[in-house]
């Protein structure tokens, strides 16, 4: 007998192989964009109104049927899903966009609906801010419940009527959210020529997330079954800087907030990191994750074959179905489902894998090398 989509995904979570592997088509990480869900409502021949789940990586919101279609094993409890979506101002002149509740301001460039394919942050807001005034610094209130209104009730009736694995959005960005607020360039100087600085700032994110994560797993703790956190670690060809400064500043702070979520639902947890992240897994594995996500093929050292030997028996892969840089947006049907079928093939034995994109489907993949990727995976699942 077929597995329920839960039991499908709990099993091969625990590193057994399943009836057929998982599908995943993501929340606020590995998702798929506006412009490539349009294509996918094309090949599947269905209209809808699309709905943005994301503003900043402007992913759409698939609808029930369309997961339905694809035969998805999953569902997702997003923090924040039921409150009215930021209102898009001119943020700066020619910007369009919002300040989100750390300060920073995400926008495209154009009219106010916006003509980019995605926000990028155009104000870093503790750019100029000295360690000594980060104490006057408006941080947000982890402990707020509007971003948790709703979500209970929503849990539970997911829960009780239907048989999907139960997913968060993102959580838990300790690391990343700091050079948002720093400036990219600036937060890795301050790596190694102020590291008082970043901890200061890391301490206050860790704070914010710790009690996010108490407030948002006291509503929905006990209906997750996979909690999401993430923060991008690497880049295409390794680290984006040195592992040592990493384990010394960054994985302590992580750390603490994961052994909090442990503490606080038997959820599996779940990491995102984009990149050349092979270096760090056995880090992630010390720090008490599950999961890795998007898994990036492409990447240095990030073989599945490779990876799968490797890790596979104490690490989750969770993506991985595709090199999203290279094949997927440009290569033609046959070698996208070439590509998903070896891929399928090295992360499946024994479990221990879930199927998604490399990240979010991108709004330049061709509406023919969509359909290939869905038939392939339901094919060789």
């Amino acid at each position: 007998m077929a597995m329920s989509s839960r039991d499908r995904v709990l099993r091969a979570l625990n590193h057994r192989e399943p009836d057929r592997v998982p599908l995943d088509l993501g929340g606020n990480q590995t998702g798929i964009h506006r412009d490539a869900y349009k294509k996918l409502l094309s090949v599947l021949g269905r209209e809808e109104e699309i709905r943005i789940m994301d503003p900043v990586q402007q992913l759409a919101l698939p609808s029930e049927e369309v997961l339905r279609k694809l035969e998805i094993d999953t569902r997702y409890i997003r923090p924040g899903a039921f409150c009215d979506p930021p209102v898009m101002t001119e943020v700066k002149p020619g910007f369009w966009g919002f300040r989100d509740g750390f300060g920073v301001a995400w926008a495209m460039k154009g009219s106010r609906y916006g003509k980019g394919l995605y926000c990028e942050i155009v104000d870093s807001p503790l750019a100029n801010v000295p360690l000594e005034g980060l104490k006057d610094y408006p941080w947000p209130n982890g402990k707020d419940p509007a971003a948790f209104k709703g979500l209970r009730e929503y849990a539970r009736r997911l829960r009780e009527t239907t048989d999907y694995a139960l997913v968060s959005g993102i959580t838990g960005v300790v690391f990343e959210y700091c050079w948002y607020l720093r400036g990219l360039e600036q937060f890795y100087i301050d790596l190694v020529t102020a590291p008082e600085y970043v901890e200061a700032v890391m301490d206050r994110t860790l704070a914010f997330w710790i009690d996010f994560e108490r407030t948002f797993l006291a509503e929905v703790g006990d209906y997750l079954d996979v909690i999401c956190v993430g923060d991008d670690v690497a880049m295409q060809s390794g680290p984006t800087f040195a592992p040592e400064i990493h384990r010394r500043i960054v994985k302590p702070r992580q750390k603490a907030l994961y052994d909090e979520i442990h503490r606080l639902t038997h959820a599996k947890l779940w990491y995102h990191s984009c990149g050349a992240v092979r270096e760090y897994i056995p880090d992630l594995i010390e720090m008490g994750v599950d999961i890795l996500n998007p898994v990036q093929v492409s990447a240095r050292g990030m073989d599945p074959l490779e990876m799968k030997a490797e890790f596979g028996d104490r690490i989750v892969f969770w993506g991985g179905g595709i090199d999203t840089q290279h094949v997927f947006p440009r290569g033609t049907p046959d070698e996208v489902r070439t590509n998903v079928r070896a891929n399928i093939a090295a992360f499946r034995p024994g479990g221990g894998y879930v199927f998604n994109c490399v990240h979010n489907i991108q709004g330049d993949v061709p509406e023919e090398n969509l359909a290939a990727f869905w038939e392939a995976a339901r094919k060789y699942r």
